[in-house]
């Protein structure tokens, strides 16, 4: 299982603040702000952030919804 594999699965439906690397997840929470205090608290201010979807939905193809008949 690859990492992303993993983060998805364990943090589902969360908050997760992140290393640079984009992998390591340094705290995660039920909203942002909770999520942003708790890597603080950890001496990261500044770290990537991202809600990880309750739901993984897999998608194939492309939709451009600005197209007009």
């Amino acid at each position: 299982m690859d990492k992303w594999s993993q983060i998805s699965s364990t943090y589902r439906g969360q908050w997760i603040a992140l290393e640079d690397d984009e992998q390591t997840v340094i705290a995660s929470g039920k909203d942002l702000e909770s999520t942003l205090a708790a890597s603080a608290v950890k001496g990261r201010r500044d770290p990537i952030v991202f809600r990880v979807p309750d739901e993984i939905v897999d998608f194939v193809g492309y939709e451009n919804s600005t197209q007009t008949s």
